[in-house]
């Protein structure tokens, strides 16, 4: 083998007091060091990245560049690598230490897969430890069935781990994306090649402040929430260009539903900067079970449509009554047997 197998390719920006972590995490893999490389892409770090990388050096490779975002950092390390496999590293996240061998074992047993990930552990940078509850497991050509497409969510970064030539058809990516990089690349793997999921906890994601999707229980900004619509618009514009490219018809049945995830996500965050009327948000909440019905229970397609109805009668800051009334139900239920 000419070059390594796995590369390992971290982006950061601003990072430097998490930095460390992710790298002593790749370092204490079980997976033997001539086989791997680490690139660290430093997106324009103005904090104390660079001194905090200096000690390990030729252990990595440092490359810094001019700040461009997520998807201008993914795209730089990409031309950089030399790896069979390409295996994400958010800065701020660590691996455990099985990780790259329960990658790589994955990848040698389906020889078509062009996409490994698996679930991570929630993680408040100390003891705490929570599960995440959006990971479901999916394995093979997701785009053959209508069910498996609709269940198949997105992971985050450090959970991703891609075959060279599979990643080659995604990139480079549209440089526009300056976060949410990560959910362009999952959102369209699937349609290149087969994926496989591992269910195991194998990495740790670090929930603080400055995370888009989490917000450590302070709760969002109305900047940073417009922000992830900004980027979630420009996600979502990149996605359907990218499959009218590449002879998929965005507006098929099919991918119409898989794509309403982002609009479904966009509504919501819009309702939390504007309060929606009690018919916008009836209608919000209607369109769940009859996109993802099939993949309901038929108690879960009833409740849903139970609070698509409350909706109409409580508003927007009221239908939660609906959710308190079933728990309420559940705890006398289970008392009574």
């Amino acid at each position: 083998m000419s070059g390594p197998l796995v590369t390992v390719l971290i982006d950061t920006y601003n990072y430097g007091q998490y930095v460390e972590d992710a790298v002593d995490s790749v370092l204490a893999q079980e997976f033997p060091r001539e086989q791997l490389e680490i690139v660290v892409v430093d997106d324009g770090s103005t904090d104390d990245t660079p001194q905090r990388l200096e000690k390990y050096g030729t252990s990595i490779r440092y490359l810094r560049k001019p700040n461009g975002g997520q998807a201008s950092a993914f795209n730089f390390g990409f031309t950089q690598s030399r790896g069979e496999i390409i295996a994400l590293l958010d800065a701020d996240d660590v691996w455990l230490p099985e990780k790259l061998r329960r990658i790589r074992e994955t990848f040698e047993g389906n020889p078509a897969a062009g996409m490994v990930y698996h679930r991570a552990h929630l993680w408040d940078g100390a003891a705490k430890l929570s599960e995440d509850t959006y990971f479901v497991a999916m394995s093979g050509r997701v785009t053959e069935s209508r069910a498996d497409l609709l269940k198949y969510a997105m992971v985050a970064t450090s959970c991703l781990a891609f075959r060279r030539e599979a990643l080659a058809k995604l990139m480079p990516m549209p440089e526009s994306l300056r976060t949410q990089a990560d959910a362009f690349l999952t959102a369209l793997i699937i349609f290149t090649a087969p994926i496989v999921a591992i269910p195991e906890f194998l990495t740790k994601y670090r929930i603080h402040g400055a995370n888009l999707f989490h917000m450590n229980g302070t709760g969002d900004t109305s900047s940073r929430i417009e922000h992830r619509m900004k980027m979630r618009a420009a996600l979502l514009a990149e996605i359907r260009d990218w499959l009218a490219r590449n002879g998929e018809d965005p507006d098929a049945p099919n991918l119409q539903a898989y794509l309403k995830q982002w609009v479904k996500a966009q509504e919501v965050d819009e309702f939390a900067l504007r309060s929606p009327g009690r018919w916008r948000y009836a209608r919000h909440l209607f369109e769940y079970p009859r996109i993802y019905g099939e993949n309901m229970t038929f108690r879960h397609r009833l409740f849903s449509y139970l609070q698509a109805v409350g909706a109409l009668f409580l508003g927007y800051h009221h239908v939660h009554l609906v959710e308190d009334a079933r728990m309420s139900y559940k705890r006398w239920f289970s008392r009574r047997v």
